[in-house]
């Protein structure tokens, strides 16, 4: 009899246990998809607000040549003799008639100089070629290092200049009070935010970009307005 009640109260036990983990697995799963959708949200609204400002827009002929976007928005930059930024992102690849789930990256870098401050920035990184988007997928990037990264051009006129710098690897731009302008960034870093690519796709950022592609209707719902923002403005 006795073994009996000890076994029952095992049986008690492991089931507590477990239901106090699922308990607490939940909230904090949930809370991760918030996060995806969050970031998903804010660049689909950047992208957007730039793209609809023609005369200053990243031009079309670009765009359609890209094979990665990536769209950093509401980057922190702050200093005080020492300086750094740093912010969350979401980075999709082009792939027949749309494009891909989007992946979540982290940016960050520093500087050294005679400055104070505090600013927020948004970028948004064109991927060229294929040497570009392998740098995208090592542990961390470094923008102007190994795949050449120059300031796109921007507005109408801008279509004739943009044949020399298909070269680049990366073609960057930065919005800071409402001004869309190419930039020529270098020490920024660019890594794979894997926490939340796991707890979302229960996959890396790699392993997402690389494998086959989801439909929009396999992505979560709340990320898929990313790839549906860009297929609006380039798609083939």
């Amino acid at each position: 009899m006795k073994t009996f009640v000890n076994r029952v109260f095992s049986c008690s036990l492991i089931v507590s246990l477990l239901l106090a983990i699922f308990a607490v697995a939940v909230p904090a799963q949930k809370s991760r998809l918030q996060d995806a959708t969050r970031h998903a949200s804010d660049a689909a609204q950047t992208f957007t607000e730039i793209m609809n400002v023609r005369e200053k827009a990243i031009p079309k002929e670009l765009l359609d040549k890209a094979e990665a976007i990536a769209v950093f928005p509401g980057v922190v930059k702050a200093a005080f003799v020492f300086g750094g930024r740093g912010g969350q992102g979401v980075i999709s690849k082009r792939i027949r008639k749309g494009w891909s789930a989007p992946a979540f990256f982290n940016l960050s870098g520093g500087s050294f100089g005679v400055q104070i401050g505090a600013q927020k920035n948004d970028y948004i990184f064109l991927i060229m070629n294929e040497e570009g988007l392998k740098g995208l997928l090592k542990d961390k990037f470094e923008l102007g290092g190994e795949a050449g990264v120059v300031a796109g051009p921007v507005g109408r006129e801008a279509a004739a200049s943009t044949n020399p710098r298909l070269n680049a690897g990366i073609l960057s731009y930065s919005r800071s009070k409402g001004a869309f302008i190419g930039a020529a960034l270098k020490g920024v870093v660019i890594s794979p935010d894997n926490d939340l690519n796991e707890a979302v796709y229960s996959m890396k950022a790699s392993e997402l970009l690389l494998a086959k592609p989801m439909t929009l209707s396999e992505m979560p719902a709340g990320v898929r307005i990313f790839p549906r923002t860009l297929a609006r403005y380039s798609i083939r």
